[in-house]
C-alpha cells in the first residue's frame, strides 16, 4: 500500500528520481564532510551547522520537487514571458539596492525572514523557460535574423549585462547556454556565430572600460589575474591558491580515496563545500567517486534527452533540453574547475554544493523536467489527466 502510495505522490521519470536522491545524499556527504572545520570555527563549535542548514534546503527542494512536477507543464510557457519580467527587475534591483558580499551586489534579500536569493539564478532558470518558448512560438520564422535578434536574443543580452557588472563569470555562462538552446532550437548557424561574435566583443569591452575606469577595483584585478596566469600559466597569488589547493585534494586521493571525513585539504581549501566540493569529494572517494559524480550527471542528460524524445510539440522537449543543458553545463564546468582545466567561476555543483538560491532554483528545473516526464508517462499509459494536460496547443 505504502509503496503504491508513493508512486501516485512521485510520478514522472522513476530514473531522474533516483538520481535527485543520489545528488541529496551526496550532499549531505559531503557538505558535512567539507565544512566541519570551518563550521566549528566560525559558529561556536557547532560542526553541524551546514549539513542542518543545507538539510533544510534540500527538504525545502525536494519540496518544490514535488510541487512543480504536479503543474501541467504548459502554464511554464503560459507565464515564461512574466517569469523573465520579474527576473529582470529583480535584477535591477540587485544592483540598486542588492547585498554586498566580498566587493560583490549579487544577492537580494527578503525582509522579514532575511532569506538572501542570488537573483542571477533566478534569471537563469526563467531566461532558459522563455527561450523554450520563444522558439516555439517563432518556430516557422526561426531564418529571418531580425525575429530571432529581438524576439530571442536581446532578452539574452539584457539578462548577461545585468549580470556581467557584479558577476562576469555567470553572464558568460548564461550566454553560452542560451547559444546552445538557440543551437537546439534549430536556429541557423550563422546567426549564433554572429551572435557569439558579438558577445565576445562585448565582453572584451566591458573588461576594457572596467580596466581604465576602476583601475584600483580589486575584482577586477581578480579577474585580470586569473585569466592570464591561465593562459600563460604563471602563478597568480589569487586563483593560484584555490587552484592548488584544490589539486593537492585530487591528486592525494588516488583511486579510492582517503575515505568520508578524512580529507585534509578541507582545511585549506576556501570554499570547499561550494564552488570546490568536488574537489573534496575527489579526495575523499578517489578516482571511482569522480567517474560515479560524473557518470551521474551523464545519465541526468540522457534521461532528458529520452523525456524529450517522447514529446510530440515543440516547447516542452525545448524545456526539457534546455534545463537539462543548464544543469549539466554548470555542474561540469565547476567540474573543469576543480581540476584545473578552467579560470576559477565560482560556480556551484548543482543539487550537491552548499547553498540556497541554488538548490531552490535547480530543484525547480528538475520539476520543471518532471512535470513534462509525468505527462509524457500518462499519456503512454493512456491515463486520465485533467483538460489542460490533454492537448500541447493552448493560448500563450
Amino acid at each position: 500500500m505504502a509503496d503504491v502510495t508513493i508512486k501516485r505522490f512521485f510520478r514522472g521519470d522513476r530514473y531522474l528520481w533516483g538520481l535527485i536522491a543520489f545528488f541529496m545524499l551526496l550532499s549531505l556527504l559531503s557538505v558535512y564532510s567539507s565544512s566541519v572545520s570551518v563550521a566549528y570555527s566560525s559558529h561556536h563549535g557547532n560542526t553541524f551547522y551546514f549539513l542542518r542548514t543545507q538539510f533544510i534546503m534540500l527538504m525545502l527542494g525536494l519540496l518544490i520537487i514535488v510541487v512543480t512536477h504536479w503543474i501541467p507543464y504548459i502554464k511554464y510557457m503560459q507565464y515564461a514571458t512574466i517569469g523573465l519580467v520579474v527576473a529582470v527587475l529583480l535584477l535591477v534591483i540587485t544592483l540598486f539596492a542588492g547585498v554586498s558580499i566580498n566587493s560583490a551586489t549579487r544577492w537580494l534579500e527578503i525582509p522579514v525572514i532575511g532569506l538572501r536569493l542570488q537573483t542571477s539564478d533566478l534569471a537563469k532558470v526563467a531566461l532558459v523557460i522563455y527561450l523554450a518558448r520563444g522558439l516555439t512560438v517563432y518556430q516557422h520564422e526561426l531564418n529571418n535574423f531580425n525575429v530571432v535578434t529581438m524576439k530571442l536574443v536581446v532578452p539574452v543580452g539584457i539578462v548577461c549585462v545585468l549580470i556581467m557588472s557584479e558577476n562576469l563569470s555567470t553572464a558568460v555562462m548564461i550566454f553560452m547556454i542560451s547559444m546552445i538552446i538557440l543551437f537546439i532550437g534549430r536556429v541557423p548557424i550563422k546567426f549564433l556565430l554572429t551572435y557569439a561574435g558579438l558577445g565576445l566583443a562585448g565582453v572584451i569591452l566591458f573588461a576594457s572600460l572596467l580596466l581604465v575606469f576602476k583601475k584600483d577595483d580589486n575584482r577586477v584585478q581578480v579577474w585580470k589575474n586569473r585569466i592570464e596566469a591561465y593562459f600563460s600559466g604563471e602563478s597568480s597569488p589569487d586563483a593560484d591558491y584555490q587552484a592548488n589547493q584544490a589539486k593537492i585534494a585530487i591528486s592525494t586521493g588516488k583511486i579510492f580515496g582517503k575515505l568520508p571525513g578524512k580529507s585534509t585539504q578541507r582545511n585549506l581549501l576556501p570554499q570547499s563545500n561550494s564552488d570546490f566540493i568536488f574537489a573534496i569529494i575527489v579526495e575523499e572517494y578517489g578516482l571511482f567517486g569522480a567517474v560515479i559524480v560524473i557518470m551521474a550527471y551523464l545519465a541526468l542528460m540522457f534521461r532528458g534527452v529520452q523525456i524529450a524524445r517522447k514529446c510530440d510539440y515543440a516547447f516542452p522537449a525545448l524545456m526539457v533540453l534546455g534545463l537539462t543543458v543548464m544543469i549539466v553545463f554548470q555542474a561540469f564546468l565547476n567540474m573543469l574547475v576543480a581540476v584545473g582545466l578552467f579560470p576559477v567561476t565560482g560556480q556551484t555543483l548543482p543539487m550537491i554544493s552548499w547553498g540556497r538560491t541554488s538548490v531552490m532554483v535547480i530543484s525547480f528545473a528538475l520539476g520543471a523536467i518532471l512535470s513534462v516526464s509525468r505527462v509524457m508517462n500518462a499519456r503512454e499509459r493512456q491515463e486520465k489527466l485533467s483538460e489542460v494536460e490533454q492537448t500541447d496547443r493552448v493560448p500563450v
